[in-house]
Formats: C-alpha cells, sequence, structure tokens
C-alpha cells in the first residue's frame, strides 16, 4: 500500500462528525412535499449533495466520498412517493415500521422493513414507501457514486403536485408557483411515456426479499480482522454487501452487485473494537446502539465519542481505531468506498502481536495461521 501520511487535526475530526442533534432538517427536498399525505416528510443531508432537488439544503460534509450519505424520518402514515434511481439507494432503518412498494405502479410487490433492517433496491426501478409504525421513524440512505443524476418520478406524481404549484425543471431544480400555474421560461421535466415505463425492468418479490438483510439473515464473523485475538481487537463483522475490509476468506456479502460501496454491520464488547489500521478508502461510521469511541493518528491521536444516530467520516489513508466504549455492546454500520475489497494496512505493532499469536495476513490478504506460510 502506498505511503501516504495523513494526519487530521482536532478540528477537522469535529467537523467530519455528525451529530444526531445537529442534523439540519429539509422539508423541500422533493417534488412531492405538497401533495396529500406526503407534507410531513423530512429529509437529512449528511455527506454530498444527494439527490435534493432543494438548492437551498444544508450539506454538513461536501467532500466527495465516493458515495451520498443521508437521512429521513417521517411520522406514521406519511408516504414518499415513487421515482427511480441511477445508481444504488440503500436504507438502514433505525426506528418504525416502512412500507415498501416497486414497480411503476407500486403493484410489483410489497416488503415491510423494520429496525436492524438494510435493504438495496435496484437501480431503474420505481419505489416509494411508508412509514407505517411509530412517528420516530428513521432511515439513513445510502446513494452510489458522487454524482448520482437526480431522479425520475412516477408521471403520476409529477401530475400530482403540479397541481399544489411544484413542477421539476429539466436539470432537477425545484419551481414552486400557484397551484394550477405553470412556471413560464423553464424546461420541465417530461414524464416518461407508457412505451419507457414498459421498458423498465420487473423485480419479482424474491428477489427484492434477497436483498433485504434483516438480522436473522446476517452471517457474522468471529474473526474477521488480523487482531481478532488481541486485547485492542475482537469485534465481529457481517458483510452486507461487497466483500469491503473484512480479511475473513470464508466471508462472502448478501449481496456483491456492484455499489459504488462496499457496507458491512460491526459489533463489539465493551472495551473490544478494531485496532489501529489504514486504508486508502474514504469510510464512514454510522452507530446503531452503544457508543464508540474512534482515533485518528498514529502520533498526535485525536479521538471522537459517538452513540446511535451519530457519524462519523475518515479521510482516506487516515490511521484510525475504533473502539466501543459504553455499558453495553456497540454496534454499527461500516461504509467504505469503491466496489472492491478494501485491503487494510496494519500498525506494525499490531502486525507483531498478531504474529505472536499465531496470526498472520496470507499475500491474497486475509488472516491465516502463522505455521503455514513462512513470512520475513
Amino acid at each position: 500500500m502506498p505511503d501516504h501520511p495523513v494526519e487530521v487535526t482536532a478540528a477537522e475530526l469535529a467537523e467530519r462528525t455528525i451529530l444526531r442533534k445537529d442534523l439540519v432538517a429539509d422539508t423541500r427536498a422533493f417534488i412531492d412535499t405538497k401533495i396529500p399525505g406526503s407534507e410531513g416528510k423530512i429529509n437529512y443531508p449528511l455527506i454530498g449533495p444527494g439527490v435534493s432537488e432543494n438548492a437551498e439544503q444544508v450539506i454538513p460534509i461536501t467532500a466527495p466520498h465516493g458515495f451520498n450519505l443521508g437521512a429521513a424520518a417521517m411520522p406514521a402514515g406519511v408516504t414518499n412517493n415513487l421515482h427511480l434511481h441511477f445508481t444504488a439507494e440503500v436504507f438502514v432503518c433505525m426506528a418504525g415500521e416502512w412500507l415498501f412498494r416497486w414497480g411503476a405502479d407500486g403493484r410489483d410487490g410489497t416488503l415491510t422493513v423494520r429496525p436492524g433492517d438494510v435493504i438495496s433496491i435496484p437501480t431503474w426501478v420505481f419505489r416509494g414507501f411508508t412509514s407505517v409504525g411509530s412517528d420516530d421513524a428513521f432511515l439513513f440512505t445510502v446513494l452510489g457514486r458522487d454524482r448520482s443524476g437526480g431522479l425520475i418520478w412516477a408521471p403520476s406524481v409529477l401530475a400530482k403536485a403540479a397541481e399544489h404549484g411544484l413542477f421539476l425543471t429539466a436539470d432537477n431544480r425545484l419551481v414552486e408557483t400557484e397551484p394550477g400555474v405553470f412556471p413560464c421560461g423553464v424546461e420541465l421535466k417530461r414524464p416518461l411515456t407508457e412505451e419507457q415505463l414498459a421498458a423498465l425492468p420487473r423485480v419479482g418479490v424474491d428477489e427484492m426479499r434477497h436483498r433485504l438483510a434483516a438480522p436473522a439473515d446476517l452471517r457474522w464473523s468471529a474473526a474477521p480482522f488480523l487482531d481478532s485475538r488481541l486485547e485492542t481487537g475482537g469485534a465481529e463483522l457481517a458483510a452486507v454487501i461487497g466483500y469491503g475490509v473484512t480479511e475473513d476468506r470464508d466471508q462472502a456479502p448478501r449481496l456483491a452487485d456492484p455499489h459504488g460501496f462496499s457496507l458491512a454491520k460491526l459489533r463489539a464488547a465493551p472495551g473490544r473494537g478494531v485496532s489501529t489500521h489504514r486504508i486508502q478508502e474514504s469510510q464512514v461510521l454510522i452507530v446503531t446502539s452503544g457508543r464508540w469511541r474512534i482515533t485518528l493518528n498514529r502520533s498526535n491521536p485525536v479521538s471522537t465519542e459517538i452513540g446511535p444516530y451519530d457519524t462519523v467520516s475518515i479521510p482516506v489513508g487516515a490511521w484510525r481505531r475504533f473502539e466501543s466504549v459504553g455499558e453495553e455492546p456497540g454496534e454499527a454500520v461500516v461504509v467504505t468506498g469503491g466496489d472492491g475489497r478494501a485491503r487494510l494496512e496494519w500498525d506494525p505493532s499490531v502486525v507483531a502481536a498478531a504474529r505472536e499469536h499465531g496470526m498472520v495476513i496470507d499475500p491474497n490478504g486475509y488472516v491465516a495461521d502463522a505455521s503455514f506460510l513462512h513470512l520475513t
């Protein structure tokens, strides 16, 4: 791995730490926010512009990551209307219950998404969802690529929005008028024709269910990293999308199709975690339970502690350590940029300690029994 010395200052780490309490709500992110039943939608941009159609949204982190991160909160009964994406869209459910539907008319199938679930909706497929549980319903959303190309709304959504004075320009900007009055001097987004709708892919319920990873579907590795036997290590990993950071050669993700990022779940008992290492990809940690301390740099270390719904973005090439520090076990979602494996470079002290415990990294980048290899 090439040496790219990166030292993160305390100020930069603070800027890259997004606490739930500091999120800025965007209630005008999309064209459907005035359609009856959708008025209560709240979107939160976190990293990158996402697919918001509101030019005035407040984005905490604008640096390119290779993916975008946002969130949605919707009281019970509120609906997000049918639309499609050109790049991956993955939902991480934190609270509430969500009824997802898909297809050009929303009738190809439905699935209910519950806390702990992760679902990846295929590209070029219309999708929508309704909050059907509690009023505290909350989803994180990860979108593939830095530039996602905006949305295509179902023709019925564009028509209903126009009745309430909301229009979308050809370059994905919201224009608001009096209800029923069409804007002048701008080119508006054209609805898809019946022929175009018929040409879109169809997805069955069984296929979509495979793209939903419920907690019971996860396959946790108890030894996903070189440091699994060390006091500073011991974290477990479940690969959900892509191979990502796992060093367990027997671990396979639930979904392996390219998303532009990998997504895994990480958990650790109090005091355990992942020892000092670095990667050459962007990475984001989203806490789902417990509390985590993230420490960056080998010299001049800086740390932040985050809890549920909090997020930290780690710069490419920065040395990092993750530690579960709450009274209860910690769990987090780890999003790593890129479609391929992310090769970890461990601090030399970790490599030496692991070898004393009989563990090394083989030439293919996976953990192996040291007795099988002669390494100099």
